[in-house]
């Protein structure tokens, strides 16, 4: 089996047991790279001389027999929406082409301390507002399993790099849904941590209630082992949470005796794609098999989710975009006649159409006379919602969904109709409106050879729970060993 083949865990055992080096492992993905990327378009950037440095590195630590981290000469992709030093930080946008971040995210510093290998930055929509990754301003990611298909979004590049062997594991960035929904659409492995679980210091703001940095990786021991690398507190992001992080990999175990599955009745609705609602249906039957007992319950302010998400996240997204003017950063627009006419063409000839439109909306639902109308009652809302998943986990463990209501859907399928790109998510707003842990992994695939992920939900930072079952699932299925063929 070729090395970018194997997990990362997989991957440690034989660096620290020196069967493999570094420098060798990176140029198995390298190699892969110029074998499929041309087909999958994955990546923005490759780093590809910091690659080998970092690789050496590693490889300096494992001769001279260090304890090395259980990541160390691992090669991971890195959506582009996280600031990296010395690296270009796109956001998938024309108006941040050219910028070269100063400094480096929590989640890089993380990831350096544990001698990872940057292997380069991934393709996502633009300022990570979409569900496709059509909206990037460069180019589009198509998925491995279909080449004419999406690979869902924002963060379709960081999954399909995972999908197509392309890195051994990457991060994303989720706001509405924006790691689960592409995991599910790729077959890989998922996670939202829960809102302040990882720090947002570096990540380019979106929704700042919302955005939450996660890994994409083959397997769930690999998700768990790029939580431990990078969860925890940092002072320079006022909402990241100040608690102990455990060791999420203790939470491998192959046993769900006893564990409570709520099965939200609200989620299951019309338009669910059959295969989809039949696989998940499956998985749910193998995790009674294995101990689980599974309870019917109710999410009722379910249905205002998208509403309430689309009123919230756009009027984020308007503030925090208005420091995209073309004077400290980024592009500029060179023909304008004054400061005004500068800004309005900067921003005009800079930004894609679905981020012009989302900061219409969102500027529109926080002007004068709408406020309350809006924003504030979506405020409201998003608290009903909260409150329904307070009193369902009161009941049951977890919270067990379709990731997505569909497989993955043809590019330019829906690019004509907002409305029905947007729905693409309705399934995963919900509990990043609450700010839930939740996890994406393969349960299944359609005839036609797409896959299906499975949704794990539970309550704020018991993300063990969801990793202990969603390891009993993987453990008891071959689902996540399915590669596709290209």
């Amino acid at each position: 089996m070729p090395l970018y083949e194997l997990t990362a865990h997989e991957l440690h055992e034989k660096l620290k047991a020196r069967e493999i080096t570094a420098v060798e492992l990176t140029q198995s993905v390298h190699d892969r790279i110029d074998a499929v990327e041309e087909q999958i378009k994955g990546y923005i950037t490759l780093t590809k001389e910091t690659a080998f440095e970092q690789a050496e590195a590693a490889d300096a630590g494992f001769q001279r027999g260090d304890e090395m981290p259980p990541l160390a000469g691992i090669p991971i992709a890195i959506k582009d929406v996280i600031c990296t030093k010395g690296v270009l930080t796109t956001c998938g946008s024309k108006i941040l082409g050219n910028f070269v971040s100063p400094y480096d995210a929590t989640v890089m510093t993380k990831l350096h301390q544990q001698g990872v290998v940057m292997i380069g930055k991934t393709n996502m929509d633009e300022f990570a507002m979409g569900s496709s990754t059509e909206n990037s301003g460069f180019h589009i990611t198509r998925n491995p399993w279909n080449l004419e298909t999406i690979p869902g979004g924002s963060s379709g590049g960081s999954a399909a790099v995972i999908a197509a062997d392309e890195a051994i594991c990457s991060l994303g960035s989720d706001t509405g849904g924006s790691i689960r929904q592409p995991a599910a659409l790729c077959g890989v492995v998922g996670m939202r941590p829960t809102y302040g679980r990882v720090s947002r210091f570096g990540l380019v703001a979106f929704a700042s209630s919302l955005d939450q940095i996660g890994p994409l990786s083959k397997d769930v021991t690999d998700c768990a082992l790029m939580l431990n690398a990078i969860c925890g507190h940092h002072p320079m992001d006022s909402t990241s949470v100040n608690l102990p992080v455990p060791d999420f990999t203790k939470s491998m175990i192959n046993d769900v005796e006893g564990i409570k599955i709520g099965i939200p009745k609200e989620y299951f609705t019309e338009g669910m794609d059959a295969e989809v609602e039949a696989s998940v249906q499956d998985a749910i039957g193998v995790l009674q098999t294995q101990g689980a007992t599974v309870e019917e319950i109710s999410l009722p302010h379910t249905e205002y989710a998208i509403a309430t998400y689309y009123i919230i996240a756009p009027a984020e997204a308007s503030a925090n975009l208005a420091r995209y003017d073309g004077v400290r950063y980024g592009f500029r627009a060179d023909d304008a006649e004054d400061l005004i006419d500068m800004y309005r063409k900067t921003r005009s000839q800079g930004f894609g159409e679905e981020v012009k439109r989302r900061i219409m909306l969102g500027t529109y639902a926080l002007s004068s006379g709408y406020y309350d109308a809006y924003y504030l009652k979506a405020q409201k809302v998003r608290t009903l919602i909260k409150l329904d998943f307070d009193n369902a986990f009161q009941k049951v463990d977890v919270v067990v969904t379709p990731t997505s209501p569909t497989p993955a859907f043809k590019i330019g399928e829906r690019t004509a109709d907002p409305l029905q790109m947007y729905l693409s998510d309705v399934l995963n707003t919900p509990s990043s409106l609450a700010g839930l842990p939740g996890i994406s992994i393969p349960c299944g695939l359609t005839e036609s050879g797409l896959p299906i992920g499975l949704q794990i939900l539970a309550a704020p930072f018991e993300e063990e729970k969801i990793l202990r079952i969603a390891y009993t699932f993987e453990q008891n299925t071959d689902h996540h060993q399915r590669k596709p063929n290209l």
